[in-house]
C-alpha cells in the first residue's frame, strides 16, 4: 500500500532538510511503520536541532520500543532540562513522568 503521507512529507523535506517540523514529522511517520529509520530521523533532530522540544518525548518513546533503555533516560534527561530553561512546564511535566515511568520499568 502507498503511503501518500510519508511521500509528501519526504517531498517537503527534500525542498528545506533545514527545517526542524519537517524531520520531525518524517520520525513520527516512519515510527508507524519502521522505527530503524524513525530512529535516524530522531537522532538527526536531537544532534542538529537539539532545542525542538516536541522530539525528546516521542524520541524517548521510540528508543525504549527499540530496546535502548539508557539511551531514552538521557533523552529524557536532556528534554526535562530543555523544558525548564524553555519555560515549557506542560512538557516538562509530560517529560517528567514519562522519565518516573522508565525508572519504574527499569527497577523491576
Amino acid at each position: 500500500m502507498k503511503n501518500v503521507l510519508l511521500e509528501s512529507l519526504l517531498t517537503f523535506y527534500m525542498e528545506d532538510p533545514a527545517d526542524p517540523f519537517n524531520i520531525y514529522a518524517l520520525a513520527l511517520e516512519y515510527s508507524k511503520t519502521d522505527s530503524i529509520e524513525a530512529g535516524k530521523y530522531f537522532e538527526k533532530l536531537l544532534a542538529e536541532h537539539a532545542g525542538y522540544l516536541p522530539t525528546y518525548y516521542h524520541a524517548g518513546e521510540l528508543f525504549i520500543q527499540l530496546g535502548d533503555l539508557a539511551k531514552a533516560e538521557g533523552i529524557y534527561k536532556k528534554g526535562i532540562g530543555i523544558a525548564l530553561n524553555q519555560g515549557n512546564n506542560k512538557t516538562h511535566q509530560e517529560l517528567v513522568r514519562a522519565y518516573r515511568n522508565l525508572l519504574d520499568e527499569l527497577e523491576d
